[in-house]
């Protein structure tokens, strides 16, 4: 009797999540695992039960996301570093710990004090966005230029993350009663924003390997640093201020940071919509139908005009040269509009990147959005109120969710969900600044 043989079928078994783990993972785990555990061990009796269950959800989630992301475990230490650097520098000489010593300190005057760290990123973020555009519209050295602005971005946002730290021990010399989490104001909720947008940008810019969208991603935290500055000169901003009783709350560490991941990443998807745009319209001979672009001026000179007729003399000049910077940036784009299309990534990849931001702001801002509810509930008696504030990130809610279901259910891709993306970054615009502008509320704390 004839057998006929069987093919030998190979089971290859993938390696188990743990055991890709190499000895530096292992290593990032026990520091981060130690920190909590020293930070429990001494400051556990401050803590109310929720502050100590946010304590040690932060400790796993710190872990994973360092194992994700390697650059994220390089990150924590580092600014963990500069961090404890700061604060031994503000105890030592054998006297009491006070901010005077920011004064006369020599890396804290110069590079770590939660101020002098804040206008480092300041002064990064403009030199990574600069570097990015020249490596887009440059020649044969356009790769250098481009790596040489995401180390600067990875720069800023070490100093940013390094001056918040900084800050939050800086307020708590100024009284046990002051001291809270630096996300309380438009000052502190600006350097958030910035770096949360970057970390974001670099990670797809990791995940897509290409760094030809930085040098549209980082435009919008350019313009955010814009009005940063302005806002430091001229409301003096960046003093410590005590909390209003409604901020006063361990919900703040959670509903603020998971907002402004949703504003972030909805500021990079308009972004990374802005480049599909052009690149789609790139071979465009007409002026006047090249829309992205002058949407482009009209949403850059848009900050100056409103701004300046609520400064000083001095804020007014800043803002005519802000303008004058936001009409070069506009006749650059345009002039070199082809060059700057042949380098972005294929048109398939900008809207997959535009898409994932959205989702991923989508799920923190509906989360924000319910934490908000508690945190109104015990702070008003009310779980929504319609308050302005409120309202707007209602309708920002809408917005997005509308996107994803047609983008889900219905297909929507290519040039309308380019233009509904951009046009989102109008409506979250609004509902991030606009609403402190020009509404008044239960959110009026916030007000410029």
């Amino acid at each position: 009797m004839n057998t006929a043989s069987s093919p030998t079928t190979t089971i290859t078994l993938s390696e188990g999540f743990f055991s890709r783990r190499s000895w530096l993972d292992w290593l990032f785990a026990a520091l981060v695992l130690l920190s909590g555990v020293t930070v429990l061990a001494r400051y556990g009796q401050s803590l109310d039960v929720y502050e100590t269950g946010i304590l040690l959800a932060t400790v796993p989630a710190a872990i994973w996301l360092g194992w994700l992301w390697r650059p994220m475990a390089w990150l924590m230490v580092g600014v963990a570093g500069l961090s404890l650097l700061a604060i031994s520098s503000y105890q030592g000489g054998g006297e009491a710990p006070t901010l005077a010593r920011a004064d006369s300190v020599f890396w804290l005057k110069y590079f770590l004090s939660s101020q002098s760290a804040i206008l480092w990123m300041c002064m990064l973020v403009f030199m990574s966005t600069a570097f990015y555009w020249l490596g887009l519209i440059g020649g044969q050295h356009g790769a250098t230029m481009e790596l040489t602005g995401s180390r600067l971005a990875w720069a800023s946002v070490v100093m940013a993350l390094t001056g918040t730290m900084v800050r939050w021990y800086e307020s708590y010399l100024l009284g046990a009663d002051i001291g809270h989490i630096p996300v309380s104001n438009l000052y502190e909720v600006f350097v958030l924003f910035c770096w949360i947008t970057t970390v974001f940008y670099l990670y797809f810019e990791a995940q897509y390997k290409t760094r030809s969208l930085g040098a549209f991603v980082m435009l919008v935290v350019s313009a955010a640093v814009g009005f940063l500055l302005w806002y430091t000169v001229v409301r003096e901003a960046h003093e410590i201020q005590p909390l209003v009783p409604a901020l006063k709350s361990w919900w703040m560490k959670l509903h603020v940071p998971a907002n402004f991941i949703g504003y972030g990443t909805f500021a990079l998807s308009a972004m990374v919509a802005f480049a599909y745009l052009i690149k789609q319209q790139a071979d465009e001979a007409r002026w006047y139908k090249l829309a992205p672009l002058w949407l482009l001026g009209i949403v850059l000179c848009f900050e100056p005009i409103v701004f300046r007729r609520s400064s000083s003399e001095a804020g007014g000049s800043y803002w005519v040269v802000y303008f004058g910077i936001s009409a070069l940036i506009v006749g650059g784009i345009l002039w070199a509009r082809r060059r700057i299309a042949s380098r972005l990534p294929s048109l398939e990849v900008l809207d997959d990147v535009m898409y994932k931001s959205i989702a991923v702001g989508f799920a923190f801002f509906t989360i924000a959005t319910v934490l908000g509810a508690l945190w109104a509930a015990e702070a008003w008696g009310g779980y929504w109120s319609w308050d302005p504030k409120e309202t707007w990130a209602l309708i920002v809610w809408l917005n997005y969710a509308a996107w994803l279901h047609m983008r889900l259910m219905k297909g929507l891709r290519g040039t309308l969900s380019a233009w509904w993306a951009l046009a989102g970054l109008a409506v979250t615009t609004f509902a991030f600044i606009g609403v402190n502008m020009f509404l008044s509320g239960l959110h009026s704390y916030g007000t410029l």
